[in-house]
């Protein structure tokens, strides 16, 4: 998750270095810092992920239906529009040459990616963690 933010996060370290160093002449000055903003960046990146897994623990186990579910009903409402623009709507089309196609933005295809990484590697923590236990995992 903060690994996709790293180039963005560098880079307004570099703008914060420059304007603090503007002259050339500070080139060395200007890399240090820029240099220890991504040490920062990194050293807090994993408490950062580990937020966000309390986070998602914390919905899932809610007692709300909408608090628990709204992350997986979002994950099966992408894949249906999928399914519909690359399954069905090309056999409707083909049958009766009508065909319902809805867009999909690349942001939906991230949190896609996001969704079910997020899914795999969370299983995989919690049957690392069971077998750890002793459990059967």
């Amino acid at each position: 998750m903060v690994g996709a933010l790293l180039p963005i996060l560098g880079g307004i370290g570099s703008t914060i270095a420059k304007n603090l160093f503007p002259d050339p002449a500070d080139e060395l000055k200007r890399k240090e810092l820029e240099q220890r903003f991504q040490q920062q960046v990194l050293a807090q990146s994993g408490e950062i992920e580990r937020a966000a897994a309390d986070i998602i623990k914390t919905e899932a186990s809610s007692e709300h239906w909408i608090t628990a579910t709204w992350r997986p009903i979002l994950m099966l409402v992408i894949i249906a529009i999928i399914a519909n623009n690359y399954l069905f709507g090309p056999y409707l089309e083909a049958i009766f040459n009508i065909a319902i196609v809805l867009p999909l933005d690349d942001r939906l295809w991230d949190l896609l990616t996001i969704g079910v990484g997020g899914y795999v590697v969370g299983r995989s923590g919690e049957k690392i963690v069971e077998r750890w236990r002793g459990g059967q995992g």
